[in-house]
């Protein structure tokens, strides 16, 4: 757990970095620091490894003053990735990772295997890249470098400074997806300084933002920070149209679902033809005995066909998905309607444009604001 209580930093002019920031990151959650240029993210983030000293208040990891601690030894028992990456250009990059391991006098055997590791964990196989150097990787393999390097001594703290900023949208995105997968196996306790909001509430179990001065004015879950901003300051940083990020963060409820006719290939062409008449939807989902989708029926067919023409179903998202992933679906086969699915891909039910917005339109209703500590 990293805990501020009243964490300042004030500079030789005057200038106040920092004023008075109390917060407190729980064990084993990432927390996103947000805020517009100059309001005293970098600097906080710096201050927890005492990369820069704080001139008040206290710093607390694990319930173990920082202030207390032999810097260097405690820069070395926290993980640490910036956005430039910052890998010795002279060091192949099995060695590049093992740094913090060789500094702290793991044997080369062990070291080496950890290296080795940590390169397959973050996707970059080690019989392929562990030998080459920093120049011979593209932007977002070296970022995995850096992630992997920042993991290799097993820290229970990791800090991340503008970590993915330095590649373009395409990468930033897969490296997003491979650290959330991380983050999900690993489970460190995370704090992350970002000026990108949607990476912000992608990434965060929840969200700060910061004013100038390191002003704390919402600290909450990304659905509450998008759905209920705390004050104007808040909402005008988060943007107007929030509304469209808030769907990243929405789960499908699978209870607000809409059913429809569900048969089976072998069901009889009358009891089909029943069953779709009883209904509001043209069509009917097939699924074989187990449960599992197999296709769909549009109704026309019924009264022209004696067997069933099953379609292929094209559009379907697992329960886990967020109502953005169900948008991306819809419009990526033009369909009026998904299909969700369990792990098993046993049929759940469907949604549709309309239980979409009315899932959204509940969102806000439900989401309030839980206050800034």
């Amino acid at each position: 757990m990293i805990v501020l209580e009243g964490v300042g930093k004030q500079y030789a002019d005057g200038t106040d970095a920092v004023r008075d920031l109390s917060l407190s990151v729980p064990r084993g959650a990432l927390v996103a620091l947000v805020g517009p240029s100059g309001c005293g993210k970098s600097t906080t983030l710096k201050m927890v490894n005492r990369l820069i000293e704080p001139t008040s208040g206290r710093i607390l990891l694990d319930g173990q003053d920082v202030m207390k601690a032999d810097p260097v030894a405690l820069r070395r028992g926290i993980g640490y990735v910036i956005q430039q990456v910052g890998l010795f250009p002279h060091q192949s990059v099995r060695e590049n990772v093992a740094t913090v391991p060789t500094l702290l006098h793991w044997d080369r055997k062990r070291a080496r295997a950890r290296a080795d590791e940590l390169l397959e964990l973050v996707g970059l196989e080690p019989s392929a890249y562990a030998d080459r150097y920093p120049h011979q990787l593209s932007g977002g393999q070296r970022q995995r470098v850096g992630v992997a390097r920042a993991l290799a001594a097993d820290p229970p703290v990791l800090l991340m400074d503008e970590p993915f900023g330095a590649v373009d949208p395409i990468v930033r995105g897969r490296l997003q997806d491979e650290f959330l997968r991380l983050q999900h196996e690993l489970g460190k306790t995370v704090l992350l300084v970002t000026h990108d909001i949607d990476e912000a509430v992608r990434l965060g179990d929840r969200v700060a933002v910061l004013a100038g001065g390191g002003d704390l004015r919402q600290y909450d879950s990304p659905a509450a920070v998008l759905g209920a901003p705390a004050d104007d300051f808040v909402a005008e940083f988060v943007g107007a149209d929030r509304g469209l990020r808030r769907l990243a963060v929405t789960s499908i409820l699978v209870e607000e679902l809409e059913e429809v006719p569900v048969v089976r290939a072998d069901t009889p062409i009358e009891e089909v033809r029943r069953r779709a008449e009883g209904s509001d939807v043209p069509w009917a989902i097939v699924v074989d005995e187990a449960g599992r989708l197999t296709g769909w029926v549009a109704a026309e067919h019924l009264d022209t066909s004696s067997t069933l023409r099953v379609r292929p179903m094209e559009a379907t998202l697992h329960r886990s998905a967020t109502l953005k992933e169900a948008w991306s679906v819809m419009l990526r086969y033009d369909a009026g309607w998904v299909a969700v699915l369990d792990d098993d891909r046993r049929f759940l039910g469907v949604l549709t444009p309309e239980s979409l917005h009315a899932a959204l339109r509940q969102s806000v209703r439900t989401t309030q604001p839980t206050g800034a500590a």
